[in-house]
């Protein structure tokens, strides 16, 4: 029976990740709101790691991100200046870093997970999702811009850059 439950939750876990297509989602709480996304990419997940780890190569195919600068590396500051507020600039620490699979960045108020999927059709599967909350949240939630639009437009943008590169190869 628990190998059973577990192999339920496994599959809808993998569900989640794949069934999104490029739509994200958000579900709000009152201490905190998370927003997800899922799209499978034709490309070889070198390639997004890639694209995801390039903080200086970001603003040229991303067109959610003004600027990214420093190291996208385990333990490393990056500073991230975003359409959704390009006044400010969001100092972020890279928390969790596995190569070609899953990597974290955040800060007090949140964290933003990626990972990375590969699928036996040689495509993979990529999902982002945010959470953000804490005790003060309710104070200062309905200043935070919803994040949908620009959770979908990173990964077209993502799905776009890394099946052009795929195609080059």
């Amino acid at each position: 029976m628990k190998n059973g439950i577990t192999l339920l939750m496994i599959m809808a876990t993998i569900t989640t990740l794949t069934a999104q297509n490029g739509r994200a989602t958000t579900i709000k709480k009152t201490f905190n709101r998370s927003t997800s996304i899922g799209i499978t990419i034709k490309a070889d997940p070198a390639i997004v790691w890639t694209l995801l780890t390039n903080a200086s190569d970001y603003s040229r195919w991303n067109s959610t991100i003004i600027s990214l600068e420093g190291d996208i590396a385990l333990g490393e500051k990056i500073h991230l200046k975003s359409t959704l507020d390009p006044k400010r600039t969001f100092k972020i620490k890279v928390k969790e870093f596995t190569p070609e699979e899953h990597m974290v960045w955040g800060d007090s108020k949140g964290n933003r997970v990626f990972t990375l999927t590969q699928n036996s059709d040689d495509t993979v599967n990529f999902h982002m999702s945010e959470k953000m909350g804490g005790l003060m949240f309710p104070l200062y939630a309905k200043y935070i811009p919803p994040f949908d639009e620009a959770f979908e437009q990173f990964a077209a943008d993502l799905k776009r850059e890394a099946e052009a590169i795929m195609t080059t190869k």
